[in-house]
């Protein structure tokens, strides 16, 4: 009796879960889903690219820290002997049968003492602190690329998933229109204008266009997965995207205006920038290593037998350290430094022209997007002309249903075209906006 109850809740609660409503989908605007990938606990690209940052002001922390002040401090006791003849102390006695000790001790030494160290003149020392903190600006100039790329990501995804619903939007009106054209054709068979083949013919592309609704609502879906996974969202929540698929006009740039904007903006190029920077910071320290520096130190503390009979001592003064020779190192490393820095300025000028081919496509791409929109709406335009004709003449019996057919596929193929030219347009604003360097897609509503 035990297990049939617990099937039964189990069943009951089944039953239950079936027949509870579902949440209403969560409206989701671009913004909204930019904002949502670039919170905090957002994007992956972008908790990586902040941590890096967090890295190298470490880095720049350590290197600065070669020119603050080092202080340490110290206390010890110790009890000790010495053999003074392995310190070269032997004395002679001149008295037969005596001899000096050559063992000291035991005696016992109490020392506290603090040390201090400051570098004082080392130019190989701030010309790293320099290098250090260009490497760290050129993380923070990357962390705002990984921001831009996150952006221009979010904003690709949520396209797609405008794309998807406007497809679904027209297999939705592809079957409405396929039932209404089997409706007719089956009243003018009933009325003796028309034949059983025309009623077949209407219910066969009534079941291809419901197919498409399938394939097209699956696609919509798997947008939607991938716009939550890069949002943050749980992929159980469901959502409802309240921006639309538009043609919004953008104001004309010349090519030239765009190419020195994204030379200004792309925050890429101008993190390339500073590496180059740091690397011939870093190759300016190396060759800094071949100069003498200077570095003040201080002591001072008590020593003694015991803290009662401890008594103060000090030292201070100046070091000058001049480097004569170290194997062939300082060389070695300034070679690798002159390669480095030849690899970053070789970087940053492939970078500054991909920089200028991506705002030269972005550009022939809008251009030839904005074409294609006014085209494929003139297309969808002469479709619906040509349908509601055709229906008339199928109507008065002036022509056969195939006319009808025939010119309902021309309007699902135009309503194809004029989808695939709006999210074209609106993917091409997105490549201009992220190759000017500021990736922001303006959303229509």
């Amino acid at each position: 009796m035990s297990t049939r109850f617990v099937f039964l809740l189990a069943a009951l609660a089944a039953v239950a879960a079936a027949e509870a409503p579902s949440p209403p989908p969560v409206p989701l605007s671009l913004q909204q889903a930019i904002d949502l990938a670039l919170a905090p606990d957002g994007a992956t690209r972008l908790q990586l690219a902040r941590e890096f940052v967090r890295q190298a002001e470490a880095r720049a922390a350590q290197a600065r820290s070669a020119l603050l002040p080092d202080l340490d401090a110290s206390a010890s006791g110790q009890n000790q002997t010495r053999n003074l003849r392995a310190f070269g102390i032997q004395f002679e006695s001149p008295f037969p049968g005596f001899e000096f000790p050559r063992l000291a001790g035991p005696f016992t030494v109490f020392d506290l003492r603090a040390t201090a160290t400051q570098t004082v003149f080392d130019i190989g020392a701030v010309r790293r602190l320099q290098a250090a903190r260009a490497a760290a600006s050129a993380a923070r100039l990357e962390e705002e690329s990984a921001r831009n790329q996150v952006t221009d990501q979010v904003a690709r995804v949520y396209l797609a998933g405008l794309r998807g619903q406007a497809a679904v939007e027209a297999a939705e009106a592809n079957v409405e229109l396929a039932r209404a054209l089997l409706r007719l054709a089956e009243s003018q068979k009933a009325a003796g204008a028309g034949t059983g083949i025309e009623v077949t013919r209407a219910r066969v592309q009534l079941s291809n266009e419901e197919q498409r609704l399938l394939v097209s609502r699956n696609q919509r879906a798997r947008a939607l997965l991938e716009l939550k996974r890069l949002a943050g969202m749980p992929q159980d929540t469901p959502v409802e995207l309240s921006d639309r698929l538009a043609y919004v006009p953008t104001d004309p740039v010349t090519v030239e205006t765009a190419v020195a904007t994204a030379a200004r903006e792309r925050a890429e190029l101008r993190a390339q920038r500073r590496r180059e920077e740091s690397a011939r910071l870093s190759l300016g320290a190396v060759k800094s290593e071949r100069l003498p520096s200077i570095v003040a130190f201080g002591d001072y503390g008590t020593i003694g037998s015991g803290p009662a009979d401890a008594i103060p001592t000090r030292a201070y003064g100046l070091a000058l350290r001049l480097p004569v020779f170290d194997g062939g190192r300082r060389a070695a490393r300034r070679a690798e430094a002159i390669s480095a820095l030849r690899v970053e300025e070789l970087r940053t000028r492939d970078l500054a022209r991909q920089v200028e081919l991506d705002v030269r496509l972005a550009l022939d791409s809008l251009e030839s997007a904005e074409g294609q929109v006014k085209a494929a709406g003139e297309g969808l335009q002469l479709a619906e002309n040509e349908l509601a004709q055709a229906r008339r003449r199928y109507q008065a019996g002036l022509t056969s249903s195939l006319e009808v057919t025939d010119a309902q596929t021309r309007l699902e193929r135009a309503r194809a075209n004029h989808i695939d030219a709006l999210f074209n347009y609106n993917l091409a604003q997105i490549d201009l906006t992220t190759a000017l360097g500021g990736a922001r897609y303006r959303a229509t509503k």
